[in-house]
């Protein structure tokens, strides 16, 4: 029963982060937060760590619907739980991040 309880719990925080990253928020819990300069409008900022890897990455806020993003998000949430600040931590390797990202982006598209 407590473990449906806080699954229920991190789908709805999965979907207030969601949420907030899509409409483009800047705050947290009610702080205004300062976004780089390379994060261009309608991006935000990923990074991939796993081990002594570490890659960051600017991401297209389309991919928050994308199921394999998703998925990471859902593993973020798992490993690091929604009371963090900055960007985004996901646990895989840039590597496979990279992957991802590359498999979804129309070839129209560019990643930085």
């Amino acid at each position: 029963m407590a473990n449906t309880k806080k699954k229920i719990v991190d789908v709805l925080n999965l979907k207030r982060l969601q949420k907030s990253l899509l409409s483009g928020k800047k705050h947290f819990s009610g702080e205004e937060m300062k976004v780089p300069v390379d994060v261009k409008e309608g991006h935000f900022a990923v990074m991939a760590v796993d081990d002594d890897q570490l890659g960051r990455f600017i991401v297209p806020l389309s991919f928050l619907t994308r199921p394999s993003f998703l998925r990471l998000l859902e593993q973020a949430a798992e490993e690091y739980g929604f009371d963090h600040r900055g960007a985004l931590t996901v646990p895989c390797r840039p590597t496979e991040l990279q992957r991802i990202l590359a498999e979804e982006t129309p070839s129209n598209w560019t990643l930085q």
